[in-house]
């Protein structure tokens, strides 16, 4: 019998919109019929050039280990798009290829983050970057967001939040959960403040690509220095080849290839081929159509969530969520989520997920399905609230 663990181990939270999957997964092979709002996965299938992509080089024998940092072919495809995309010239020697952005965001903090020290962000964020800094014994320095800072950071804050151990500062845009972006003058405002105060900025542009109404800016754009993370999942719709970039100063990135080398050997080989093609004109029109499929989606939704009486304090400027109140409707968001899945079949997050800062109002909606299971999902919350009125 297994009996030993480690405190470093038993610290580390569980992602609780797992455990909502693994649950929801359990009925389903039971017959139920689940509505998936939970996940941040498109259900859209990997685009077919990408695919032929990595067939073609499965065909052609490569697979073995790439360097570290990831094949130069994409790591020139990543700079390039940059220039194509932002109008921004980036060196291929300050790419780094990373097994997904969780793997960029572990050698970030792992370079970053000495033990004792924390990085500042945002209270509702993506509840694994605390376990990232948790496993490395550092620390998350959550901050409280709400709707008057559109769940953001801002230089203000920063400044009233800063400490002697703080190494850092998070910033995330567009934002898991809440989909908002921070401003660019905010964002400028932001990178020179924590330049002053001695300390790193890291920039998670994931879901790039993915805003609705404007275009999101990258960090890079203010701050050469900033610490920029993305990933193939979200935009580029490659949840499953777990492939992601990071851009830094050309001396951080050889740290951080060491470092790879001894966690990682290399990013997925098949993956890095596949992915060029990620950024061939087909396939970017392919996604174009998909980001438009988006946006409808949280237009809808978002529609309806307001019709059920939930509030949405910040419309979302991009990803694929919504941050929605639930306080009228619950004061326990967490069991309320619980409920939902057990009772009526429906799969969503409870903001405990994403942090402490008055989480058991909020909800998360994924819309990564489609517009008929989302109107199921409606329906059948407007039949269990009906019923308790």
């Amino acid at each position: 019998m297994f009996t030993k663990c480690s405190q470093r181990a038993a610290n580390i939270e569980s992602f609780k919109v797992m455990d909502l999957l693994k649950r929801a997964r359990e009925l389903e092979s039971q017959g139920c019929d689940v509505v998936h709002l939970e996940v941040g996965e498109p259900d859209f299938a990997t685009a077919e050039p990408v695919a032929e992509a990595a067939i073609a080089a499965i065909r052609a024998g490569r697979t073995q280990y790439t360097p570290a940092a990831g094949i130069p072919e994409l790591r020139e495809a990543i700079a390039g798009y940059y220039q194509t995309r932002y109008d921004l010239n980036v060196d291929p020697v300050q790419v780094l290829v990373t097994p997904g952005a969780s793997g960029a965001l572990l050698l970030a903090f792992a370079l970053l983050a000495d033990t004792g020290q924390t990085f500042m962000m945002s209270d509702p964020g993506y509840p694994c970057n605390r376990q990232f800094l948790r496993f490395l014994q550092a620390g998350a320095q959550l901050v409280p967001t709400g709707p008057a800072e559109r769940f953001q950071l801002t230089e203000a804050l920063i400044s009233e939040h800063w400490q002697s151990q703080t190494a850092g500062v998070l910033l995330a845009s567009p934002s898991n959960p809440t989909g908002t972006l921070v401003p660019p003058e905010q964002m400028q405002a932001i990178a020179q403040r924590v330049r002053q105060l001695g300390g790193q900025l890291i920039v998670d542009e994931l879901y790039h690509g993915l805003t609705y109404g404007a275009d999101a800016m990258t960090a890079l754009q203010v701050d050469p220095d900033v610490f920029v993370i993305n990933s193939f999942s979200k935009y580029f719709g490659m949840t499953g080849w777990r492939l992601g970039w990071l851009i830094a100063p050309p001396e951080a990135i050889k740290m951080m290839e060491k470092m790879a080398q001894n966690l990682f050997i290399s990013p997925t080989t098949v993956s890095q081929y596949a992915a060029l093609a990620a950024f061939q004109p087909d396939s970017l029109a392919i996604f174009e159509g998909r980001r438009q499929a988006f946006e409808e989606r949280r237009n809808f939704l978002v529609q309806g969530l307001k019709s059920l009486g939930f509030a949405v304090p910040a419309m979302p400027d991009g990803a694929f969520y919504v941050y929605a109140d639930a306080s009228h409707l619950t004061d326990d968001s967490f069991n309320f989520c619980w409920s939902l899945l057990e009772e009526n079949h429906i799969a969503v997050t409870p903001g405990a997920d994403f942090g402490q800062f008055e989480a058991s109002r909020y909800v998360r909606f994924s819309y990564t399905t489609g517009l008929v299971q989302i109107e199921k999902a409606l329906q059948r919350m407007a039949k269990r609230f009906s019923a308790t009125r």
